[in-house]
């Protein structure tokens, strides 16, 4: 598609990110089920309500640009979900979990770009409706990266406690085995 105008690459951005959003609304439960951490699969599934939030605003977006709902395959999105599912199957525990949290922070990242990047347009389009509910969705997958970030500190602290009780008597600083 040839672009002509700014609403055009607005147009074409919004497609982008609502199919983007219709691949996390499959892709997102079966990250849940692979997760072992009670934190992660919360996190998840919180974020699989707000996907849910996020496609009904841009479809709104849509109406107050004056079109139908259309989907732009976003390969990008494909990318990213294919990582994840391939995170979610290739370790076991604390691992997988670490796995899937940075397979699913690349996909945030990506998300604030992709509505920074329209917000952005709409703003300067004078669009503002559209651009308050575009930044509605940036602001609420920045919280979902952090929100990632703190359950990966999470894990990582759990693990660091489970080495320190693996620990032999040796192996403590200042000891030494007796023979």
């Amino acid at each position: 598609m040839k672009r002509e105008t700014l609403q055009e690459l607005l147009v074409e951005q919004i497609s982008d990110i609502y199919d983007a959003e219709h691949q996390l609304l499959e892709a997102l439960p079966k990250l849940v089920e692979a997760s072992t951490s009670v934190d992660l699969a919360e996190a998840l599934r919180t974020h699989l309500v707000e996907t849910q939030e996020q496609v009904s605003r841009l479809e709104q977006v849509f109406g107050l640009v004056g079109i139908s709902p259309q989907r732009k395959r976003c390969r990008a999105m494909a990318g990213l979900v294919a990582e994840g599912d391939e995170a979610s199957r290739e370790a076991e525990g604390d691992l997988r979990d670490l796995a899937i949290i940075a397979a699913a922070q690349r996909v945030e990242h990506y998300e604030i770009s992709a509505y920074g990047t329209a917000r952005a347009i709409a703003e300067h389009l004078e669009l503002d409706d559209a651009a308050d509910l575009l930044h509605e969705s940036e602001s609420e997958e920045a919280d979902a990266d952090s929100k990632l970030t703190e359950v990966a500190e999470m894990i990582y602290a759990t693990e660091e406690d489970d080495a320190d009780d693996d620990m032999t008597l040796s192996d403590q600083p200042g000891v030494t085995a007796a023979l």
